[in-house]
Formats: structure tokens, C-alpha cells, sequence
């Protein structure tokens, strides 16, 4: 470990310096070094205090992942306990100061609190973001966190795992000392002064907590756990985390501990951990293309230009002019234009209210734009996005266009959803250049952005996207091109069979509700609804002349369109929506609409449990995913769980449709598809290769493509 964790004198101070790039995980041999330096600290009279310092641009970012995902999966923990390391940095006869910079997350903020002093440089963030690999600080965490910023602070920080800054973390009374220079020298500074005080080294376990007998204070974590559980959407490791914390209130430190260490292991051998830190690795997977080396030449852009106004391309527009992006936003129309300006703007006044940004950061962002009628600019634009309606021969028109107005070297996307990404870029005549860019409405909001490869898209292209999707704050998917591509491929059976319970004897609301319960953020009507029914609707008709010879069609859905329910743009979809509102109400015509269908069709309407909901919903996923994956339009099927989770609201604790189906056993989930299939008919033929991992007894997860 001497490579990793340095030990240095500054007269009669030791200093530990933690050199595990690039976040200083607290990897095996780490916490041993640590131990090790601590233990000779103690015994070495010429020692008076330890400084402990994170090398290179952090503190400690936390464990070593694939260590917890071993363990997770079973295997015996090897090596010293981190939570005894950091007794005996506690118990350590000498002060022992941390100098934190840059970020001090999970193990590493647990180390941190474990020291006698904390000194921050500025721009340094805390966090206990355990909750989002299904588990909650387990070496004390949340039993040093309250004593150290009290109850609610500390119960929300192990609740949400979210970042904390300096501001805020040095407010509530975690650090010691804030300094401006250099770190190792203030740090050494504080501690001679701590020594030439006589300060004994306090330790944070003999602390009170602060906000123990404070007003409201039982109310306030009655109203965190409210608040947690609906945000949690079925996982269980936030409400276990405040569970912990609220005992630091009522008993001895090692009683907490007790308790925590109990509520850690039942997380760590749940399958909620086990899926969330699939999704953690998952989300670092999908940038890995295995044709497109890392060392791919990537494109500048320093300008964007959008073309179309309307819902999709603002949100786009908002995207890029939020990381600090001109956007040139084309509309066909001067009134068009100012409707989406408007639009654009009132979208930002909202997060002024919400207190999101500043009215002068709204002015930085709205100064980012420029609007045309015509193709004024985009001879400037490095990259064009495309964002007109859902229509092919449109798209194609457009992309025409854009080519007799572009540089050569301009990168042209698409917005395009569904449609077909070579057609669309066969009519620029530069085709190397044309990708698909499938964002996800609110484009501004949502973290997934589906980057379509054409057959001859360049690699410095994809690579130029994937970069662009990381400097907006969105996970980048790479995907193949075919009818619906990943996303919304899936996204068409799941629909399908939602509606096809409505005929046969659910109602719209049980549908919904048995998603959500399950975990999902939206139930599937109700996202139709949001969406805009007339998408799919127009998408439909694009494609009726391909369907197969007696497919049950979506007939409800066709009817409402028909009838001009859209959903909440209209007032009316699935439910009905009071003016300007977003909760939809119940709706009997709705209701009536479906029995009449199902009696057209002469379909005989039974009880419907919530297992068939979503037996039939979440198998229909699995099921299409598994033709993705074989026809390579998928390269992992991580990746489909990537696009589920940031794209659809898939529950990060059941880890994605496919590792749920994986969990769950491939031979059950083919099992109830031929059940489906024998009453359903033919749309629920079994994937082949379903088929064939499910008779090897092999995954999804596991399986490659060679």
C-alpha cells in the first residue's frame, strides 16, 4: 500500500495522504494503511497529531464498488472492517484533523466525521449517497452525521443522498475550519493551534445531538418519511436510513451502531443492492462502444442551431443554452416563434419561483437564444437538431434543406423518436453526419438522450455525441436503428398490453395504480396522456400498411385521438384534466368508450389481478428487449436498463426490465409469455433468444452478443 497511501512528517505531525486516483476510493489495503499508520501514531511519542489527506483532485469519494457488489453477491468480506479502522482513529490518543477538498462522500465522510477535527477547503462537498446503491452508511454513519449537524439535516442527507455544500455542511457545524490556501499548510497550521490550546481531541461519538428536544423536531422526520417513501418508489434503504439516524436521538452511540449494522447487512443482501449497483456500473457501461475508441476524434461545438419550436425542440433548446450553449431556434412562422419563445421563457420563470435559478440567469440564458424564420445562422452551427413533427417525408425535407445550408462538416440529429434514421439522412447526401438524437420530453429535465447510429454514421459523429450528451447532464445511449429504436420499441407492447387489460375488464385507473405501486413513476395511461396521444396515433398510421394480417389493434387509443382527446394538452386523454391542470380525473366516457369497443370486438370482460397487470406490462418489455438484443440494436442489455430507468421511470430498485426478468428467472418469465401467447396469440411469441438463455439456465446480464 505504500504507493497508495503515503506517509510524510511535518515535525512532530504525521501526515496520510491517500494517492488511490482517480476518487480515492477507500479500495482493499487502503483502510488496512490507514489502521496501520493510525496504530503507529499512537505509539510514537514524537508524533503529536495525524493529518489525513486525499491526494490529487478529492478527498475520499466512498468504498470501492465492486467490493460491495461482491459482498453484496455474497462473498466473504475480506480485511479489516472500515467501521473498526475508524473507531481507532476516534479512540487515537492523538488529534487527528482531515483536510477535505473536492468531495467527501459515504466511507469518506464516515472517515471524516471518525477524525477530531474537520478542515474544508472551499468548493469542497459532502454527501452519504449510499441510499443509491441500495444500502445506508454502515461505519457509523448515521450515527456521527446527527451528532455532528443534528436530526434533520442528517436524516435527510442519508434519505435523499444528495451532495451537500460547503455553505450548508459549514453552517450546520461539520467543519472545524474553512480555508482559502493551501490545504496541507492551513491544515497544519489549525492543528499546531489546536495542540498549543491543550485541546484534548474531541470525539464525535460523545457529542449530544443538537436538535434532540427541539420543536417539531419528531413532526419534521414524521414528515421526511412521508416525503421519502413517496419519492422512493418501492425502495427501502431510504426509509431504513432514517430509522438509524432517529435512533441517535434516544440511545447510546453503540447502540445505534447496533442497529445500524443490522439494517446494513438486510440492505446489503437485498435485491434492491444488488439492482442498484447494476444500475451504478450500468450507467458507466453504456460509454464504453466497443468499435469507437476512447481516443475517437471528437468535433467542437460551440454552436447549435434547432429547428422547430414547439415542446421538443424548446426543451432541446433549454438543454444546451443551460450548459452554456447558443442555440439558433428556427420556426416556420413569426408567430410560431414567439409562442415558443414565450413557452421557453415561462418554462424558466417557473424554476425562478421554485428558487432553481436567478431572474439574472434566466436573462443569461434567454440572451443564449436567437430566433429566425429561415435559415439565418446556420452556416455558424456545428451541430443542427432537428425537432419538427413525427413525419418522415417532412424530416426528409428538412434535412435537405439543412444540407444546402450547412458547412460540410456539420453534425445533423434528429429528434426523430421511431423513424427511420438512414431514410431521414439519405436526403442530406451527407449521411456520415447524420445521427439520431432522441431526447425525452421535458428535454430539459430528463436525464436520457437515445443517440440512433445510422448505417453510415461517422464514428467521430457518435463520438461527438456522446460527448455532447455528458456536457448537458444526460446519460448518452447508443442504439441501432430499426422501428422505435430501444426506447420506444419496448415502450409499443407495454402500451399494447395495458390497453388490451382495459378491454379486457380493468379499469384505467387499476392499471395505472398497480404500475405505480409496483414502482414505476408514472402509470402507463397516464404517461400517454402527458405525452400526447396523437404521437403514438400519428406514429401508428405511419406504419398501418406493415402491420400483420389480424393484429388486435389499439383501438381505444385510436378512438380518443379520433375524437381529439390527446391527452393533458386537450383537456382529455385517458382522464380528464380541469383547465390548466396536471392530476386527471376520473372520465365515464372513457369508461364507456372502452366497453363499447370490447363489445365490438366481442371480448368478454373478466377480473383482472394486479399480477396480470403486470405480468403482461413488464414480461412484454423483457420479451421485445430480448429481440433488441439479438438483432444488435442494443449492444448490452445494460443499456436497455439505462434507457428504462433515465428515459421511462423504471424503478432503479428493481434495476431495469431486464435484470428484473433476470431476477425473477428466465424460465418463469418464458413460462407465463407461452401462457400469454396460447391466449393472446401471436404477438406474444417468445423471443428466440429468451428461448435460448432461459433452457441454459443463463441471463440477460450475462449474455454477449461475441
Amino acid at each position: 500500500m505504500a504507493e497508495r497511501v503515503q506517509l510524510t512528517r511535518e515535525e512532530e505531525i504525521l501526515v496520510v495522504t491517500i494517492m488511490n486516483p482517480p476518487v480515492n476510493a477507500l479500495s482493499p489495503g487502503i483502510p488496512e494503511a490507514i489502521d496501520a499508520a493510525i496504530a503507529s501514531a499512537g505509539e510514537d511519542p514524537s508524533i503529536r497529531a495525524v493529518i489525513i489527506i486525499g491526494h490529487g483532485a478529492t478527498f475520499i469519494c466512498g468504498a470501492d464498488i465492486k467490493e460491495l457488489q461482491k459482498l453484496a453477491h455474497g462473498e466473504e468480506r475480506a480485511g479489516v472492517s472500515l467501521r473498526d479502522v475508524l473507531d481507532r482513529i476516534e479512540l487515537c490518543p492523538v488529534p487527528v484533523t482531515c483536510a477535505i477538498h473536492g468531495s467527501a462522500l459515504g466511507g469518506g465522510l464516515e472517515l471524516a466525521m471518525a477524525c477530531h477535527y474537520r478542515v474544508a477547503a472551499a468548493g469542497s462537498q459532502v454527501g452519504q449517497p449510499e441510499v443509491k446503491i441500495g444500502i445506508i452508511p454502515g461505519a457509523a454513519g448515521t450515527q456521527r452525521l446527527p451528532r455532528l449537524v443534528g436530526l434533520r439535516l442528517a436524516a435527510e442527507m442519508c434519505a435523499s443522498g444528495r451532495m451537500v455544500t460547503l455553505k450548508e455542511a459549514a453552517e450546520a457545524g461539520l467543519f472545524d475550519r474553512v480555508v482559502e490556501g493551501d490545504l496541507l499548510e492551513e491544515t497544519i497550521a489549525f492543528t499546531r493551534e489546536r495542540l498549543a490550546d491543550g485541546d484534548d481531541a474531541p470525539r464525535t461519538r460523545d457529542r449530544a445531538v443538537p436538535d434532540l428536544n427541539a420543536p417539531g423536531i419528531k413532526e419534521d422526520l414524521a414528515r421526511l418519511r412521508d416525503k421519502t417513501r413517496r419519492r422512493s418508489r418501492g425502495a427501502v434503504a431510504p426509509e431504513m436510513a432514517i430509522d438509524a439516524v432517529e435512533v441517535a436521538g434516544t440511545t447510546s452511540f453503540e447502540e445505534g451502531c447496533a442497529l445500524e449494522e443490522r439494517l446494513f447487512e438486510s440492505c446489503l443482501n437485498s435485491d434492491e443492492c444488488r439492482a442498484m449497483i447494476h444500475v451504478f456500473f450500468g450507467e458507466r457501461q453504456v460509454r464504453k462502444i466497443p468499435d469507437v475508441p476512447r481516443e475517437t476524434e471528437t468535433l467542437p461545438i460551440s454552436q447549435v442551431a434547432v429547428v422547430g419550436a414547439g415542446t421538443m425542440g424548446g426543451g432541446i433548446t433549454m438543454a444546451y443554452v443551460d450548459a452554456g450553449i447558443p442555440v439558433i431556434l428556427k420556426e416556420a412562422g413569426q408567430d410560431e416563434l414567439e409562442k415558443g419563445l414565450d413557452r421557453i421563457r415561462k418554462n424558466y420563470e417557473v424554476s425562478v419561483q421554485r428558487g432553481r435559478i436567478t431572474p439574472d440567469q434566466v436573462s443569461e440564458r434567454m440572451n443564449r437564444i436567437s430566433g429566425t424564420t429561415d435559415y439565418e445562422g446556420f452556416q455558424e452551427a456545428d451541430l443542427v437538431v432537428e425537432a419538427v413533427f413525427e413525419g418522415l417525408e417532412l424530416k426528409r425535407k428538412v434535412f435537405s434543406e439543412l444540407a444546402e445550408v450547412t458547412r460540410p462538416g456539420t453534425i445533423l440529429a434528429s429528434n426523430t423518436s421511431t423513424l427511420d434514421i438512414d431514410a431521414i439522412a439519405e436526403s442530406s447526401g451527407r449521411p456520415e453526419m447524420v445521427i439520431g438524437h432522441h431526447f425525452f420530453s421535458p428535454a430539459n429535465v430528463m436525464r436520457l438522450l437515445e443517440i440512433v447510429r445510422g448505417r453510415e454514421t461517422s464514428r467521430s459523429v457518435i463520438a461527438t455525441s456522446m460527448a455532447i450528451a455528458k456536457r448537458l447532464g444526460k446519460v448518452g445511449v447508443l442504439v441501432g436503428n430499426c422501428r422505435g429504436f430501444v426506447g420506444n420499441r419496448m415502450f409499443g407492447p407495454y402500451m399494447r398490453e395495458a390497453q388490451f387489460l382495459l378491454e379486457e375488464g380493468a379499469s384505467v385507473e387499476f392499471v395505472d395504480s398497480t404500475m405505480v405501486a409496483f414502482g414505476m413513476a408514472m402509470g402507463p395511461l397516464a404517461v400517454g396522456d402527458l405525452a400526447g396521444l396523437d404521437v403514438g396515433w400519428r406514429i401508428r398510421k405511419e406504419f398501418w400498411d406493415t402491420e400483420p394480417e389480424g393484429a388486435r389493434r389499439q383501438t381505444v387509443a385510436d378512438r380518443l385521438c379520433e375524437m381529439g382527446c390527446f391527452g393533458q394538452k386537450t383537456g382529455s386523454g385517458w382522464y380528464r384534466y380541469e383547465k390548466g391542470g396536471r392530476n386527471g380525473v376520473h372520465d365515464p366516457t372513457v369508461t364507456q368508450l372502452i366497453d363499447q369497443c370490447a363489445r365490438e370486438a366481442g371480448i368478454q370482460t373478466r377480473d383482472i389481478s394486479p399480477e396480470e397487470v403486470m405480468e403482461r406490462t413488464l414480461y412484454s418489455l423483457a420479451n421485445e428487449g430480448a429481440r433488441i438484443l439479438s438483432e444488435g440494436h442494443a449492444m448490452r442489455a445494460s443499456d436497455i436498463d439505462i434507457i428504462y430507468l433515465n428515459g421511462y421511470g423504471f424503478p432503479s430498485c428493481q434495476g431495469g426490465p431486464m435484470w428484473y426478468a433476470d431476477r425473477l428467472g428466465l424460465d418463469r418469465v418464458l413460462g407465463r409469455i407461452k401462457d400469454f401467447e396460447a391466449a393472446h396469440g401471436s404477438s406474444w411469441a417468445p423471443a428466440p433468444l429468451l428461448e435460448e438463455l432461459a433452457s441454459t439456465g443463463q441471463t440477460f446480464s450475462g449474455w454477449s452478443s461475441g
